[in-house]
């Protein structure tokens, strides 16, 4: 399953989302869910949870970025702005009225792989939930006023996410090099000239072909009953006619050969910083759960082996992490260490692959792989607290797999995860010369 564990920083570069599927050990209770599925295609799961008067819908759009036309690209995520619009039935501005004012909230996140929207409404209001999903799924108006408004919204987010941030454009760069010529070669917010330029009878087609319910899933978790649940489904969605599958690109994967080394100098770095980006497991791969290990094993917390040796010992770094990024069919495993003042950058280079190399040759300690488990033990605990958590888990087991009951399975596969299978992983992905190294450099402005 999907799990980013992102620095604050890296957050801004990408438009993700983060989530732990783990189960748990002996005494904790198993979710518990029922799942259905409607005429049109549409795949509902419900999950009763008593434990406060609240409910979590999440419509979970199996679309993103790798599924656009590489010359419209951004259109996943311009659809994300664009269902916060207006309806057949919802006026401009009125939908944030109608959530608040019922006590609630609702968002949005965009992927390389899907788009999913989220409400969270006491539990009296749950028709007001599913009757605003039902209007977005069909209903949406794609026309002028919102697209061009819609257009602005994203232009200012683009400046802010990348021109007005310090080594804004990384991550950009990183899929552009690490995919080139490839579904993921760009990132969920698209290109500016893309946008910019798309006509509204491009962007209906895109709404048509995947806002649909064949194409969806849907989850409501929280205090309600199954039965009036259904009623309310079956009202607001069984009148939608089904559709034939979206028309998707063709997929294209292409994974770099070779080293990609570029410096750039940036106006608004402070401190120079060092991205090195790996090939890595897509979320099926048999390594997508050792991959997880390592990259705790190297970066999660104090006692991890690149903090201590890049900040606590050398004190060459202010910052470091190793991210796993898993997506459906490809994964990325992202070093970045920003510089101490007054150091070498090359030098924290030369140290992070020292201490990959001394993995590589050493592998890593039982204590190791016990304290990396314990942590996703953790994570599992805390994902299960709140209701959107375990519907946003729910609706992309289902999408990703078929198989939502996963999330009473998952924590098996990572403690079977052994020393040697931390070390397989570390040796495919990490000991390579493929890869895509950026070095950012403060430019002096005059």
């Amino acid at each position: 399953m999907l799990r980013l564990k992102l620095s604050a920083f890296l957050s801004l570069l990408i438009i993700s989302f983060s989530y732990s599927s783990l189960v748990a050990k002996d005494g904790y209770k198993a979710i518990s869910y029922e799942r259905d599925s409607l005429a049109n295609g549409l795949v509902v799961i419900y999950n009763i949870d008593k434990s406060a008067p609240v409910i979590s819908t999440i419509m979970h759009y199996k679309v993103g970025s790798k599924d656009e036309n590489p010359n419209l690209t951004g259109f996943a995520h311009f659809f994300e702005h664009l269902m916060f619009e207006s309806t057949d039935k919802i006026k401009r501005g009125e939908l944030d009225q109608l959530i608040q004012s019922a006590g609630g909230r609702f968002n949005a996140h965009t992927s390389f792989d899907e788009t999913v929207y989220y409400i969270d409404l006491p539990s009296n209001q749950l028709p007001l939930a599913l009757w605003i999903e039902s209007q977005r799924m069909r209903k949406l108006n794609v026309d002028t006023i919102g697209v061009e408004t819609q257009r602005g919204v994203i232009q200012e987010e683009r400046k802010q996410r990348t021109e007005n941030q310090p080594y804004g454009d990384a991550f950009d760069r990183i899929t552009a090099n690490l995919y080139k010529g490839g579904a993921y070669s760009w990132t969920p917010i698209g290109a500016k000239e893309h946008i910019d330029n798309a006509s509204i009878e491009q962007f209906r087609k895109f709404y048509d072909n995947f806002y649909q319910p064949s194409n969806a899933t849907l989850v409501i978790s929280g205090d309600f009953d199954i039965s009036v649940a259904k009623k309310y489904v079956e009202s607001y969605f069984t009148k939608i006619p089904k559709s034939s599958m979206p028309k998707r690109e063709n997929f294209v994967l292409h994974t770099i050969n070779g080293e990609y080394r570029q410096e750039i100098p940036d106006k608004l770095a402070q401190l120079p910083a060092i991205f090195i980006a790996y090939n890595a497991p897509a979320l099926s791969d048999s390594l997508y759960y050792a991959t997880n290990l390592l990259s705790s094993i190297l970066s999660a917390g104090e006692s991890s082996r690149l903090y201590k040796k890049l900040i606590d010992e050398t004190q060459e770094s202010v910052s470091s992490s190793l991210d796993f990024i898993p997506m459906e069919k490809a994964g990325i495993l992202l070093f970045v260490g920003v510089s101490s003042p007054n150091k070498s950058i090359s030098k924290l280079e030369k140290l992070f692959y020292e201490e990959v190399n001394k993995l590589l040759k050493e592998g890593i300690s039982d204590e190791e792989l016990e304290k990396a488990k314990n942590i996703f033990e953790a994570e599992f605990v805390s994902s299960k607290k709140s209701t959107s958590s375990k519907a946003r888990e729910l609706a992309s087991l289902q999408s990703y797999y078929g198989e939502p009951e996963l999330i009473n399975s998952e924590l098996e596969k990572y403690m079977k995860v052994s020393k040697q299978d931390v070390l397989n992983a570390a040796k495919k992905y990490l000991d390579s010369d493929n890869k895509v190294v950026l070095i950012y450099k403060p430019e002096k402005v005059n």
